[in-house]
């Protein structure tokens, strides 16, 4: 499938230090050391993930409301090609399916979310629980279960009931937080005797930004300036008011853990003997993690977050900050709420200081003074924003730990997505990222830093956002086309379940040998995959069949790919 180059102007951020990061995390200080043969810790997490919009489908089966994402998507522009999740990869009708290809992958659990307007219709449990979506739920997590899979759930992962924000402008509204306490409740209720690992957002930054200052991302909303922060701060709230409630009604007895998934870039200064790049490099981090980190863990927002904004809102002539405050009695009941921390990370940038005059107007972009730069000799292989700098990864993880105290992290994503004409399931590009950034991770465990698991982004390629189908971010490769949408390994498949089995990287040549077997495998699944569309995906015209163009480019990638076997032998 054809995808889309997009490039996106990154505004980027500004100053100050916070005295425990400069005293804790050394920023003059970046190791690119060799690769890092060993292994994990005896119980480390592997898994893989998903989310109920992007993968589910069905969506306005079984009594299922319409979520912001469905009404976004029904607006043309806003998705690339038109794409809707309407039925993506009908993940609700096939996950007996798909928790095969994870057992057969031997892992340890699967990340996936719970779509709210699935079991609470309108959003409101007051209302009408919808007792076939709990069904669907249910039979998911015995299954996995019975599969010695773990499941980890994400309680919102962007697909807020469309009444909640027609009524109340969604996150925008200070009553969001007791609705979305009232939903975690009831699956707490429903599920908790079973799951044991809860989390309540997943990326709320995204959610913030792109959802209320962009307007990239459903509802869409444009409210420069003030959007984000505002949404920002009631998901905060709605985070320590779920957790509490686990706490107090629910923690005794059936033993859980609630926490968030934070997902947020490395940001490295683009000189490290410039204390003003440092400063600007820690705004950024700041801005990105530490917005939503620092209450949680801390009780209050970053210091320079505070110091930035208000000084602009005041050069704006504004009475108050647009940074909304919490009050002393919040700081307290916000902080400490997170039992683990899920982080997704995905890319890195360097960050220089650029001054954004408050003349210029509002922005969550231009309040960071600085910008981000990429390095051209990084790797992009999928999406544009997406360069694979996997010493990011190792800084990023010490930085949690020096910051935050060490707490306990699960990496809720981490994968990068491809861009090409043909179809290819021998996705070297994949198994080298992958290989890269877990090695990274690998080596921070040596460190110290107490990564408990891993979760590849993501189990199958799915609906991405804005994107719509044109990127792909799946271990295994789904044919969009085909109603019965069908699943293809890619090597990466097999690249990934040799670490996992092997717990990490036991010695060079052993490791070496993966890559070489996964594409060897992956052949097969090529010429499978070119077979289908030749039944499937043929067009009589006059009698004469035609195949496709995706067609051709997928036996043409078989053909060249035995020939390439061929020589080697």
């Amino acid at each position: 499938m054809l995808q889309r180059c997009i490039l996106r102007t990154y505004h980027v951020l500004a100053l100050v230090l916070c005295l425990s990061a400069r005293e804790d995390f050394d920023w003059t200080k970046n190791e690119k050391t060799s690769f890092y043969y060993s292994t994990f810790p005896t119980g480390f997490s592997w898994g893989a993930g998903s989310s109920a919009y992007q993968t589910e489908g069905a969506w306005n089966i079984d009594g299922k409301g319409m979520s912001i994402w469905d009404a976004f998507t029904r607006k043309k522009g806003k998705i690339f090609q038109n794409d809707t999740g309407d039925t993506s990869c009908d993940g609700y009708n096939k996950f007996k399916d798909d928790i095969t290809l994870m057992k057969d992958m031997k892992l340890n659990h699967y990340r996936f979310s719970i779509s709210w307007p699935r079991i609470l219709p309108s959003g409101l449990k007051s209302e009408h629980i919808n007792e076939k979506g709990i069904k669907y739920y249910e039979d998911l997590i015995n299954m996995l279960l019975d599969n010695k899979i773990t499941p980890i759930v994400i309680l919102y992962h962007w697909d807020l009931p469309q009444l909640l924000q027609e009524k109340y402008g969604g996150w925008q509204n200070v009553t969001m937080v007791n609705y979305f306490n009232d939903f975690a409740n009831l699956c707490f209720q429903r599920f908790g005797h079973k799951v044991k690992y809860w989390i309540t957002f997943n990326n709320p930054w995204s959610i913030a930004v792109e959802g209320y200052e962009t307007g990239e991302h459903a509802p869409g909303m444009k409210l420069k300036g003030t959007g984000a922060y505002k949404a920002a701060h009631h998901i905060i709230k709605a985070h320590a008011k779920v957790w509490h409630t686990y706490d107090m009604q629910w923690r005794s007895k059936q033993k859980g853990m609630v926490g968030i998934s934070l997902t947020a870039d490395w940001g490295e200064p683009v000189d490290i003997t410039n204390q003003r790049a440092i400063e600007a490099a820690e705004r950024y981090i700041q801005f990105y993690l530490g917005w939503f980190a620092t209450p949680i863990f801390n009780g209050d927002y970053p210091q320079v977050m505070k110091d930035y904004i208000g000084r602009k809102s005041g050069q704006q002539g504004l009475g108050a900050s647009r940074l909304p405050v919490f009050s002393p009695q919040e700081k307290s009941y916000i902080k400490g709420t997170c039992d683990f921390l899920g982080l997704g990370h995905f890319t890195t940038r360097y960050i220089t200081p650029k001054n954004y005059p408050s003349g210029l107007g509002d922005s969550y972009f231009a309040d960071r003074d600085l910008a981000e730069l990429v390095d051209p000799k990084w790797p992009d292989p999928g999406s544009e924003w997406l360069y694979s700098v996997p010493w990011g990864f190792r800084r990023m993880l010490n930085f949690v730990k020096t910051q935050y105290g060490n707490p306990m992290v699960y990496v809720t994503e981490n994968g990068v997505s491809e861009k090409m004409v043909c179809t290819d399931l021998c996705d070297d590009w994949r198994m080298q990222y992958f290989k890269d950034y877990i090695n990274e991770m690998l080596k921070a465990v040596k460190d110290g830093v107490n990564v408990k698991g891993y979760t590849a982004w993501s189990l199958l390629d799915n609906f991405e956002w804005d994107e719509g189908f044109s990127e792909r971010f799946g271990l295994y490769y789904v044919d969009f086309s085909n109603k019965n949408k069908p699943r293809y390994p890619k090597a990466s498949v097999q690249f990934y379940k040799r670490i996992i089995s092997s717990n990490g990287f036991p010695n060079q040549r052993e490791v070496e040998s993966w890559k070489r077997k996964a594409v060897e495998t992956c052949v097969s699944s090529n010429q499978l995959l070119a077979a289908d569309p030749l039944i499937g995906h043929m067009e009589m015209v006059s009698e004469i069949v035609i195949p496709t163009v995706s067609t051709l480019c997928i036996l043409l990638s078989a053909v060249f790919l035995m020939f390439l076997l061929r020589g080697r032998i």
